[in-house]
């Protein structure tokens, strides 16, 4: 994952981040997601949207290899809606585990936000000096151009720090990545046109035929994108407009609401659509067009994420998914002196009542039963040393933790363990 020239490949970085969002997406064990792009990379890593942001701006406007950039979409956003993952999958990306780690196949979301390393995200300024021959005064504009695309993957790798777990959050989410991603694509635009208007038509050629040598690295992507960004949804992102009205029992100002959700979706596939891969041929052409594309994808979601708070609004208490009546933390926490340190034990008792974990409600297929789990433990601390032995779900209770597809997922059995520290 840190390897400059692994993720220097979109094909690469695409199996990495589907690789990352089927980890943590119910223990891993499904081998393709629904809303799987149709190059074979996810638009959703756990909490986060477009992983390798900078690198898919970056690879299309520099080299013109689309295979990342321009599979993001409409999906996405219905993605967004409908939340493949559960409330335990999302934590597997942002919360420690019981041993203090995350699960041992999630990787740190850090590596998928995006890397500021000149590596990564600096221009290839040798091989470029090299390719197209520049003069002084050139390599000068050319060395503020790489500084300007350190700075701009400096915008856009920010981490989500919490989860999302509610369709209107994830959206928000989704404004805020393409807003940071609209900014990065604004300080590298300067730069890069000043750079490229100093080149003679001779250079031009000389940089081009650099860009095709790199997109024939990998033979596969012109197949990929192929497929191009302009399509109507397939039938696993169609509304399910009939379902959400027979087991949510919208009254008429429910329905009223979904019906505008339904039609802005429509509006914003238009809008999309409206702005699909043109035939850019050099650098400034393919970043205007990738401002125009972030442009369109941030109206969309906007558009689509005011009509969904109209429906979330509309909606009573007891229709929202993912929130209990009642929820409720307890514990025990002792100190007893012994001999140079304090023995402490612990015990804590988690309480959630019982909820929905999806906005389909009027069975209860997607009723998440109410929970009670106890957890203990037992440390001994002594600057500088601290060890502890814990139980997590002490009573090994069995527990349904979320649904999807149809499918229904367990939470954690019973775990134990021991955590040494040292304080240096």
């Amino acid at each position: 994952m840190n390897s400059g020239r692994l993720l220097s490949n979109p094909a690469a970085r695409g199996q990495v981040a589907a690789a990352a969002a089927l980890a943590g997406w119910h223990g891993g064990r499904i081998a393709n997601g629904w809303w799987r792009h149709g190059d074979g990379g996810y638009g959703w890593v756990g909490p986060l949207f477009w992983p390798f942001a900078y690198h898919d701006i970056y690879d299309y406007t520099i080299w013109g290899d689309g295979i990342g950039f321009w599979a993001y979409g409409y999906g996405d956003i219905y993605a967004g809606i409908f939340a493949p993952y559960g409330q335990d999958d999302l934590a597997g990306y942002t919360a420690p585990g019981p041993s203090g780690r995350r699960h041992r196949r999630v990787p740190p979301l850090q590596q998928l936000c995006g890397d500021d390393s000149r590596e990564i995200a600096g221009l290839p300024i040798d091989q470029i000096q090299q390719a197209v021959q520049l003069t002084e005064a050139q390599r000068a504009v050319l060395d503020d151009l790489a500084n300007a695309s350190v700075s701009a993957a400096q915008i856009v790798r920010a981490c989500p720090t919490q989860t999302a777990s509610t369709a209107p959050a994830r959206l928000a989410a989704m404004q805020e990545r393409l807003q940071a991603m609209i900014k990065a694509e604004l300080t590298v635009q300067p730069p890069l046109e000043k750079f490229y208007g100093l080149l003679d038509d001779e250079q031009k050629a000389r940089l081009n035929a650099l860009a095709e040598d790199r997109r024939k690295i990998s033979a596969t992507n012109r197949a990929r994108q192929a497929q191009g960004c302009q399509a109507e949804p397939s039938a696993a992102l169609k509304w399910p407009a009939d379902e959400i009205e027979a087991r949510l029992y919208l009254n008429d100002t429910q329905s009223a609401a979904l019906e505008v959700l339904q039609d802005t979706s429509a509006s914003a596939v238009e809008m999309l659509n409206a702005e699909c891969r043109p035939d850019a041929m050099t650098p400034p052409a393919r970043l205007a067009a990738v401002n125009r594309r972030l442009d369109a994808m941030l109206q969309a979601v906007k558009l689509v994420g005011d009509a969904l708070e109209d429906f979330y609004a509309n909606l009573s208490g007891e229709q929202n998914p993912y929130a209990p009546t009642f929820t409720a933390n307890f514990s025990i926490d002792y100190g007893i002196p012994v001999g140079p340190g304090v023995v402490r034990p612990k015990v804590t008792l988690s309480h959630t009542d019982k909820q929905y974990a999806s906005i389909f409600q009027a069975d209860n297929f997607y009723l998440l039963p109410a929970k009670t789990i106890f957890n203990g433990s037992l440390t001994w601390e002594a600057n500088p040393w601290l060890v502890q032995l814990y139980v997590n779900n002490f009573t090994d209770k069995l527990y349904v933790s979320g649904y999807a597809n149809n499918l229904e997922y367990y939470g954690n059995p019973r775990q134990m363990g021991i955590r040494i520290n040292r304080t240096f």
